[in-house]
């Protein structure tokens, strides 16, 4: 199979990222509780990983690839999970576009940074002087779209939701880090399906953990009536995108993988906004942020290939 065949689900796996954000943040509306909702949110990713595992017992990791894993692998999946739990809590209060923005950002140049260096184990390729560009390019475009991400559902100001770039941009880089990190496991285990369930298991048990030192508030009987049918299925979503990195970095390049995706769910939350699907709040995608988004296009595009 050639890689070009692969690109239409790598586009399907970010815009289904995207989604999965503000999917998210309709099931944290509905639990109350975070923790909850993220707990419900993660359960299924590890229902289905765990059956196609048992399915598809084979291949098996041997003692010597066991040996060789770094001990931080297993935690790529908890990394990659406050990102999830950043959409859950903040993605309401600053808006799609700005949210997605800031951690696809905070993502590729925390990409630069490990290729950049040599860390967490991968090659060092140097000063790179144009994917750098690109990740400048990519700042100027999350600044047009966050300055036109207007007043929340809860009529907060602008700038209380300003105040949550700093924990939305850490969420960004750890998910960056994340995808190292499960790459690593993947690797150390062999079966794709088994790293899949172990990456996820420490993200349930934490929050479950949480939840359970913190039950309060709880949802009531209302709020458990309007859970619609999709919202536990959020975190599928945006596990599509961390399978697909397991199973096709390799075959594509990290460049264009990481183009591919970060492109559509960029485009992807954009829309989000601008119909005010998932019962997000409706911001028209006018001329900033349009600019943002081209700038940030263009950002991916010097990014993927050089």
């Amino acid at each position: 199979m050639t890689a070009a065949l692969l690109y239409p689900f790598i586009l399907v796996a970010g815009a289904l990222q995207a989604l999965g954000n503000a999917m998210n943040a309709q099931l944290r509306g509905r639990l109350v509780n975070p923790w909850l909702a993220a707990t419900v949110s993660f359960l299924p990713i590890v229902f289905v990983f765990a059956t196609l595992f048992f399915t598809m017992p084979t291949p098996l990791p041997s003692l010597d690839s066991l040996s060789k894993m770094p001990w931080y692998a297993p935690l790529g999946g908890v990394a990659g999970a406050v990102a999830v739990f950043g959409g859950l809590a903040f993605i309401d209060k600053v808006g799609a576009g700005p949210f997605n923005g800031l951690t696809l950002t905070a993502n590729i140049l925390t990409s630069l940074a490990m290729d950049a260096f040599g860390l967490f184990g991968l090659q060092a390729s140097g000063f790179k002087p144009l994917p750098w560009l690109g990740g400048l390019l990519m700042a100027v475009g999350v600044t047009f779209i966050a300055k036109s991400g207007g007043k929340s559902e809860g009529g907060e100001s602008g700038v209380g939701g300003k105040l949550l770039y700093p924990f939305i941009i850490v969420a960004g880089a750890l998910m960056a880090i994340g995808v190292v990190w499960n790459a690593q496991l993947r690797g150390a285990l062999e079966n794709p399906w088994l790293a899949a369930t172990v990456s996820f298991i420490p993200v349930v048990f934490v929050f479950a953990l949480i939840f359970l030192l913190r039950p309060s508030p709880l949802p009531s009987r209302e709020d458990v009536a309007g859970v619609r049918w999709w919202m536990p299925l959020a975190g599928i979503t945006g596990a599509v995108a961390v399978f697909a990195g397991l199973l096709f970095v390799d075959k594509v390049g990290a460049g264009a993988f990481n183009g591919l995706l970060i492109t559509a769910n960029l485009l992807t939350s954009m829309a989000l906004d601008h119909f005010g699907w998932f019962g997000m709040k409706q911001v028209k995608a006018g001329r900033p942020r349009l600019i943002g988004a081209a700038v940030m296009v263009a950002g991916i595009v010097l990014i993927s290939l050089f």
